[in-house]
C-alpha cells in the first residue's frame, strides 16, 4: 500500500480525525498488526474490535478507525460506520492507480475462473488476484489496499447475498473489465428468483468504467439476453452467439482439450482438469486476456499451468481409486457439472457422494429433488447422501429409477457403505457445501483405502 495521511483518510471517509501521521498499510485483526498500519475497528454480530483499539496502538498501529466515543491512547480518525468507511476509503485508494482491474462475479464457477484469468493476466502483467473468500464488503477493500506503485493489474472477485452488494463492490473497484461467469440459483433465499439474481449480478455495471467491456456467459438462459447501452457486450460460450466459441471439446489423460474461435481467429487450448464447467472458466479468462492485448499463445501456456487449489476439482488417485473432491461449495449447477465430471472420467462404477445445499431457502426441496434426478439421467452408477436436505436427493433419484440410491443419517455410515462398495478403477466425486464438511468423509475413507 502506498502512504496516505490521517487527514487524507479522514476526509475520503467522511470522518473526523484528532491528530495527523503517515498510514502504510490498513489492518482490522490485532494479530496482524504492523508498525504504521491503520487498525479499523469493525463491529460485527459477534465481536466489536473497539476493544482492542489501544492494544493495536500499543503493538504499533499509528492510528485507529472507531465509530464509538471511546478513549483513543493516540491518533484517530472517528466515522460513523467504520466498515463502510473501510470500503468507501478503499474506492478512494482504487481510484488514485490507473491499472486494468478485472471484475467478475456469478453463482458458480467465479473462484475458479478468477484463478484463470489471473493466470492470463499475470503472464503479461504483474497482477494480484483476490485471496480466499475475501470477495465481500470486507474482504474486497483488503485486496484494493494491496495495490501499490508495482502492481499492474488487478483480478477482483465479487460475491453477494443480497441486493446493493455488488453496486457497493463495483463502485469500490471501479473494474475496467466486467466479467458474469452465469446466473443460477445460489442465494436465491435473499434474491427471490433467478430474475432477481440477475439483477443483483448486474449492479457490476455501476462501477464499471465508461466503455468498459462487460464479457457474459452467451450459453447462460439469462445472461444470453442482457443488453446494455454503455458498454459492449461480448458472449463465451459454446453456442453460436458467442464471441469466443469454444469447439473440438475432448478429454484426454485428465486433461480438456478444446480450439477457441473468436474474431476470425483460432486458438487450441489445454486445461489441465476435466469438466465442461471448465470449457467455459478457461473461455472467460481468455476472453480478458484478449480485451487486455495477451498474446492467444501466451493465454492458453497460462490457462495449461493451472493447478486447483484446496477441495476445488482436486483429483486423487489412492489404490487404483480415483476421488474427485470439490467440497469447498454447492448449488444446483455445481452439483450437475460435478455429475457431467464423474460421466466424463474413465472408470468401472461412477459413484457420486454427496451433501446439502445451503441458501435455498423455499427453493430447497425442489432443488435438491433435481439433483437426484440429474444422478439418475446422467448415469452415475451409486448415489449416496447424508444430510436432512439431501433425503429430496435420494427421493428425486429413486423417482427417476435410480437403484443404487442410499441415504445416511450420519458420516460414520456413510464411510461404511462406501469402504464396502469401492474396488480398484471406481472414480467417485464428492460434492456439498462447505459447512457439512465432506472432507471428513473423505480423509476417513481414504484412511482406510491406505491400510
Amino acid at each position: 500500500m502506498e502512504v496516505l495521511t490521517l487527514s487524507e483518510i479522514a476526509k475520503a471517509c467522511g470522518g473526523e480525525c484528532n491528530l495527523d501521521c503517515e498510514i502504510n498499510s490498513v489492518c482490522i485483526d490485532t494479530r496482524k498488526i504492523t508498525k504504521g498500519c491503520l487498525f479499523i475497528c469493525i463491529k460485527g454480530e459477534r465481536f466489536d474490535a473497539h476493544q482492542f483499539a489501544n492494544e493495536a496502538l500499543e503493538k504499533g498501529a499509528a492510528a485507529v478507525m472507531i465509530s464509538e466515543a471511546i478513549d483513543v491512547n493516540g491518533a484517530y480518525v472517528k466515522v460513523a460506520d467504520t466498515a463502510k468507511a473501510m470500503l468507501a476509503l478503499s474506492g478512494y485508494y482504487r481510484r488514485k492507480f490507473n491499472i486494468p482491474v478485472v471484475g467478475l462475479t456469478g453463482s458458480v464457477g467465479k473462484t475458479t475462473t478468477k484463478e484463470f484469468t489471473y493466470l492470463v493476466v499475470n503472464a503479461k502483467y504483474n497482477a494480484i488476484k483476490t485471496l480466499g473468500n475475501l470477495n465481500n464488503e470486507i474482504g474486497l477493500p483488503q485486496m484494493l489496499f494491496q495495490i501499490d506503485e508495482a502492481v499492474e493489474a488487478a483480478v477482483i472477485e465479487m460475491g453477494m447475498n443480497h441486493f446493493g452488494e455488488i453496486h457497493r463492490l463495483s463502485t469500490a473497484a471501479k473494474p475496467t473489465i466486467g466479467l458474469i461467469t452465469n446466473i443460477g440459483v445460489s442465494h436465491i433465499e435473499y434474491l427471490g428468483s433467478r430474475e432477481g439474481i440477475l439483477k443483483a449480478k448486474l449492479e457490476i455495471l455501476d462501477g464499471l468504467a465508461e466503455n468498459a467491456p462487460l464479457i457474459l456467459n452467451g450459453d447462460n438462459d439469462l445472461l444470453k439476453t442482457v443488453q446494455s447501452d454503455e458498454h459492449k457486450i461480448y458472449f463465451y460460450g459454446m453456442e453460436d452467439n458467442a464471441d469466443f466459441k469454444a469447439k473440438d471439446i475432448k478429454e484426454v489423460n485428465g486433461n480438456t482439450e478444446f480450439t477457441v474461435s473468436y474474431f476470425g481467429n483460432q486458438q487450441k487450448i489445454t486445461v489441465p482438469v476435466i469438466g465442461i464447467h471448465n470449457v467455459y472458466n478457461a473461455l472467460a479468462a481468455f476472453a480478458v486476456g484478449y480485451f487486455l492485448d495477451i498474446e492467444a499463445e501466451t493465454a492458453a501456456d497460462a490457462i495449461a499451468s493451472y493447478q486447483p487449489e484446496g477441495m476445488r476439482q482436486k483429483s486423487v488417485v489412492i489404490n487404483g481409486i480415483t476421488s474427485i473432491e470439490d467440497c469447498y461449495n454447492a448449488s444446483p449447477d455445481s452439483m450437475k457439472a460435478a455429475l457431467q465430471t464423474l460421466r466424463a472420467t474413465n472408470g468401472k462404477k461412477k459413484i457420486a457422494v454427496f451433501s446439502d445445499m445451503f441458501e435455498l431457502g423455499d427453493y430447497s426441496e425442489t432443488a435438491h429433488t433435481q439433483v437426484g434426478h440429474m444422478a439418475a439421467e446422467l448415469g452415475a452408477d451409486y448415489l449416496l447422501c447424508f444430510g436432512e436436505e439431501s433425503k429430496h436427493i435420494i427421493n428425486g433419484a429413486k423417482a427417476s429409477g435410480m437403484q443404487n440410491a442410499f441415504w445416511f443419517e450420519n458420516q460414520e455410515a456413510l464411510v461404511d457403505k462406501l469402504f464396502e462398495i469401492t474396488e480398484s478403477g471406481d472414480v467417485l466425486v464428492f460434492k456439498a457445501s462447505r459447512a457439512m464438511h465432506l472432507e471428513s468423509v473423505i480423509s476417513e475413507l481414504y484412511k482406510r483405502w491406505e491400510s
